[in-house]
């Protein structure tokens, strides 16, 4: 049976979608099938918490059993379930206490899962892990990490804990995504071309170009790292590319779509695809980033 443990919790969800996650807690306590839930309900998140094709993000990855894992910012457990079947130890922080509900809603029969709710930044774990997961949250770290540098401070934190040939998995959006140029908002803000702009508007969460995230991770310690680029984002990829195995001219991508709100279409995204990858440039434009990372160890190269 899975274990959750609130003793860090400050008494307040500072992160939430509002009221519909009472509605998910009791779709997820009612036994349905999530592909049942998902014919009788199609808003974004319920689609975004409860979808399936969340797992394609790492369902390939060779993970070891014996392994431990540490997910951080474990949201409603999407991820949750595929990493307790891949590994022998899963511990989940979640800062809001009505997700960690969900999350043990979802899971309670895994004997492998151990959820504490509250910030990672308050939690003192002495334990080193062989993965750690980091989906969705380095862009928000600016929001629950102390501190006037918190996307670095967070990273070189986690890489503390890695054990030696430890990785760390990274997903996030680029800014710089072709679907942010095409006409869809920006995924935190709404707003268009927020990202693309810099961010004027001074927002909760700020996503970032690939060197400026393999400087952060460099700067981290994180020094040994691929990158991969989930199609048409991270949250509900259908395919995983990588710099080794990149779409060829051939490979026709479709638009990103827009499951939050309308969006508008300024260009022709499929043909758009198509010149960008005869360019060799799709690693740039890419709509998203998944990065394992990992500390290089003496007398290694990177």
């Amino acid at each position: 049976m899975a274990q959750i443990d609130d003793s860090h919790y400050q008494g307040a969800d500072l992160y939430s979608d509002g009221d519909i996650e009472d509605e998910i807690l009791a779709m997820v306590r009612s036994g349905t099938s999530p592909e049942e839930l998902l014919r009788q309900d199609n808003r974004w998140p319920v689609l975004y918490h409860l979808a399936p094709e969340r797992r394609n993000l790492l369902e390939w990855y060779p993970f070891r059993p014996e392994a431990r894992l540490l997910e951080v910012g474990a949201g409603c457990g999407a991820l949750t379930g595929l990493f307790c079947e891949r590994v022998a130890e899963v511990q989940a922080v979640e800062l809001s206490r009505r997700r960690s509900q969900i999350i043990y809603e979802r899971h309670r029969q895994r004997d492998n899962l151990r959820i504490m709710v509250g910030n990672l930044a308050d939690i003192r774990l002495t334990e080193k892990f062989d993965y750690i997961a980091l989906i969705g949250v380095l862009e928000y770290a600016g929001a629950f990490m102390p501190g006037p540098d918190p996307y670095r401070q967070l990273l070189r934190r986690l890489a503390e804990m890695l054990q030696p040939d430890g990785v760390i998995f990274v997903a996030l959006e680029n800014k710089f995504g072709l679907k942010y140029f095409a006409g869809a908002a920006e995924d935190h803000t709404s707003r268009l071309f927020e990202g693309i702009e810099g961010y004027p508007g001074n927002g909760p969460a700020r996503t970032f170009a690939r060197n400026e995230l393999e400087q952060l991770l460099q700067e981290a310690g994180l020094t040994r790292h691929t990158f991969y680029y989930p199609h048409p984002d991270y949250k509900l990829p259908r395919e995983v590319f990588s710099d080794e195995f990149p779409p060829q001219p051939g490979h026709l991508l479709g638009a990103a779509p827009n499951y939050d709100h309308e969006r508008l279409r300024l260009l022709n995204e499929t043909r758009a695809w198509v010149n960008i990858i005869r360019a060799g440039q799709f690693p740039s434009f890419a709509n998203s980033f998944l990065v394992t990372a990992g500390v290089t160890q003496p007398g290694a190269t990177t």
